[in-house]
């Protein structure tokens, strides 16, 4: 049996896979992680990289360079020119990064679904101090990134990222399987919202990145600070910063799950449902 065969094996038992990701000291050993995958000693470096791709479905090929610094440095890897095309279309709204559509659809009342029967509201998610009047009806998107995907996420379409609210938290695994079994996880873990006006019309726009076990971290360009489960505030940081579609926003110095919300007026893309794999740059919403 190989090592990806056994790795296939304890996921597929939803038991096993529960206790393995969840049921641990989560956040001292995303600390760990965080520490070692960026450590470059070569052998480290190499074996790392090995171990990951012999259990993951790694693809390598469209990245931008062929080596390495440290595991880290292949986590958030950028792509070849050319690697994604964005829609060009400035009524579409594209995706901000690559992953699989874990759930999709209206938000009804302020609440939104993280599995099938399970909801939170925007309360829960962003605050009770957060204006959130602009998405209290309109539609959202969950976006799982998994570990061996792209991790760099970027704008959706032309437009500027207003302010950046921090909300420190747990490091649950956002796997599937997790959020069937833990109420309001996406509430309880580490998480930034990005508030932004997107298009001629400046249409209010939230993404929110959302962090897992191992895959704490955000980095993003329109402000000088890492985003991470040892940071203390302030908890809103007001920006201005102007980006056109497809511009690099930011990257998960570990990966996780982003979280789109547009207001009432936006329609899904014909071929997005649950579990769809999407690319960035793919059409998600057209604007009205």
């Amino acid at each position: 049996m190989t090592i990806r065969t056994l790795f296939h094996k304890i996921g597929a038992n939803e038991d096993l896979n529960f206790l393995l990701t969840n049921r641990i000291p989560r956040v001292a050993l995303t600390h760990f992680m965080g520490w070692f995958s960026q450590i470059k000693t070569p052998w480290i470096k190499d074996a790392s990289i090995a171990v990951w791709q012999s259990f993951a479905d790694l693809d390598l090929s469209e990245a931008k360079k062929s080596t390495f610094e440290s595991l880290h440095d292949c986590f958030i890897r950028e792509l070849k020119p050319g690697a994604r095309v964005v829609d060009p279309d400035p009524q579409v709204f594209t995706s901000p990064c690559d992953g699989i559509v874990g759930a999709l659809g209206q938000v009804v009342d302020g609440a939104v679904y993280q599995a099938k029967g399970f909801p939170y509201s925007l309360n829960d998610l962003l605050g009770q101090d957060t204006d959130h009047s602009d998405w209290q009806d309109g539609v959202f998107m969950t976006i799982r990134i998994t570990s061996s995907m792209y991790h760099r996420f970027h704008a959706p379409c032309d437009g500027k990222l207003k302010q950046v609210t921090y909300f420190s938290g747990d490091t649950w695994n956002v796997n599937p399987i997790a959020l069937k079994r833990v109420e309001k996880l996406f509430c309880k873990n580490e998480r930034a919202l990005l508030r932004m006006e997107m298009g001629e019309q400046k249409h209010p726009v939230a993404l929110v990145p959302v962090a897992a076990v191992l895959v704490a971290s955000i980095r993003l360009h329109a402000i000088d600070t890492l985003l991470h489960t040892r940071y203390h505030g302030p908890d809103v940081i007001d920006c201005d910063a102007s980006f056109r579609k497809g511009e690099e926003l930011g990257w998960f110095q570990h990966g996780s799950t982003i979280i789109v919300f547009a207001p009432k007026g936006f329609q899904f893309a014909n071929d997005i449902q649950d579990g769809t794999p999407i690319k960035m740059g793919q059409a998600l919403f057209t604007m009205p």
